[in-house]
């Protein structure tokens, strides 16, 4: 195994699990959505174990779920990324820190600005996942009486990352020149206007932040999809892939690729993480044991509100005991919906069936000792179904810590993980070059 197809690992924290019943498993950190002391615990031991990124998403309005699946949310209330990583940010020094911002609902300028700060806060450990945001109820916290649409969200978010790396070239790397004889702190002929005037966006710059210690920050990308994949063989250095089976994810890997070639793009320089949540035990059917405990944890109120969520429309309307009815189109995440959709044909389950599946987490699950997750880690990356894998864990802090404690140390072993950072940046940790100034060439 050569170190080109080392696993990258990013920790995937939404704030903390992805998994509904992560709260209530005994020993969980019921409050750790919401505390800074024990996000902190978290990202440390992340560090420790040389995770490449934590990566923090983000939402802008309540889940779009009925009340009564909603009041067993654990997601319900965190903290804002671009608050939270700026305060982990001084209490780590390797690890990068990749939140999530929406094109749809923030401004160009804001966007550039913030994670410009970030990345020189962090020393150059910032990454944007760009998302065009896919809940509806968003519209309504911003001004607007209905979601945009799906097509017209991707238009603008092509324009936008357009916007946003413009301004993070507002000036020239050596523009700050700092002479404390002459008094001459910068220099105006290495600063750039941007101008930019599009059919969804008008920002003039230049962005009143040096640019970012990375040159840009991180881009990462999370669509699913046509519009997503094309986005992302465009714009994204990381895609956080939908997990799955491993015949699909290496359809996905190879097309997103395939179309990053054909724009010019070193397909080597994007890297595909599936989601994966991962459950160990000291045999394998100990850790099923702990999975089958975990989803038993959903309450059928949440894992419907879920469902509701993947396909767009309220699932309290269906028969549960019935098959998954025909399901019309709207302007939500087109992806999310067409995964559900497809499980449940494909497995031939029931609406109460595919709600439990999603109640719990729906995708990528692997789960059995440290040896048998390295060998399928091992297995998807030497199959080109991926370049390593957002790791999301069943729940914290034990989850995490068996993660770290466990499957990390098998996985150096054979090779396919770092034992020490070799560099300081986000970029470094990928493999990603520093991409060089559009506006001020060397």
């Amino acid at each position: 195994m050569t170190a080109a197809r080392r696993l990258h690992l990013g920790a995937f924290m939404r704030p903390v699990s992805i998994h509904t019943g992560a709260w209530r498993y005994p020993g969980a950190w019921a409050d750790a959505n919401f505390s800074f002391p024990r996000l902190k615990t978290l990202i440390q031991r992340l560090e420790a174990a040389k995770f490449d990124a934590f990566f923090m998403a983000d939402h802008l309005a309540l889940l779009n779920m009925p009340i009564e699946a909603l009041r067993r949310s654990h997601t319900v209330t965190s903290f804002d990324p671009l608050t939270l990583l700026p305060a982990l940010a001084a209490v780590t020094e390797r690890i990068g820190l990749i939140a999530t911002a929406s094109t749809t609902y923030n401004d160009a300028y804001h966007v550039a600005r913030k994670f410009a700060s970030l990345d020189h806060i962090s020393n150059g450990r910032a990454g944007w996942n760009l998302v065009t945001t896919a809940n509806p109820d968003a519209a309504l916290n911003f001004g607007h009486d209905a979601h945009m649409a799906h097509g017209e969200r991707y238009k603008r978010a092509r324009e936008f990352y357009d916007a946003v790396t413009g301004l993070w070239d507002s000036f020239a790397d050596d523009a700050f020149i700092r002479d404390q004889e002459t008094g001459i702190f910068w220099d105006p002929a290495r600063m750039h206007v941007l101008d930019h005037k599009g059919p969804e966006l008008s920002v003039r710059g230049p962005l009143n932040v040096a640019r970012p210690v990375q040159g840009w920050p991180v881009i990462v990308q999370a669509g699913a999809s046509d519009a997503g994949r094309q986005i992302a063989a465009e714009t994204a250095e990381m895609v956080f892939a939908a997990g799955g089976r491993l015949e699909d994810a290496q359809a996905y890997y190879a097309d997103v690729k395939g179309r990053a070639a054909r724009y010019g793009r070193d397909p080597d320089r994007i890297k595909i993480l599936p989601g994966a949540l991962v459950i160990v035990g000291d045999t394998v059917e100990e850790a099923r044991a702990k999975h089958r405990h975990l989803d038993s944890l959903v309450h059928l109120e949440s894992a419907i509100g879920s469902l509701s969520v993947a396909l767009g429309v309220d699932a309290r309307q269906f028969e549960l005991d019935a098959p998954l009815p025909e399901i019309p189109e709207t302007e939500g995440g087109k992806s999310g919906r067409e995964r559900a959709i497809t499980m449940a044909r494909r497995e031939n389950l029931t609406v109460r069936e595919l709600a439990q599946r999603l109640g719990g987490y729906g995708g990528l699950a692997m789960v059995g000792t440290p040896a048998t997750i390295a060998d399928e880690m091992e297995r998807w990356l030497d199959g080109r179904g991926c370049d390593g894998f957002n790791v999301m864990f069943p729940f914290v802090p034990a989850g995490l810590e068996e993660f770290c404690d466990r499957v990390v140390p098998e996985l150096q072993r054979r090779g396919l993980f770092r034992t020490e950072y070799e560099g300081t940046t986000l970029r470094e940790h990928l493999g990603l070059e520093r991409p060089a100034n559009r506006f001020f060439p060397a």
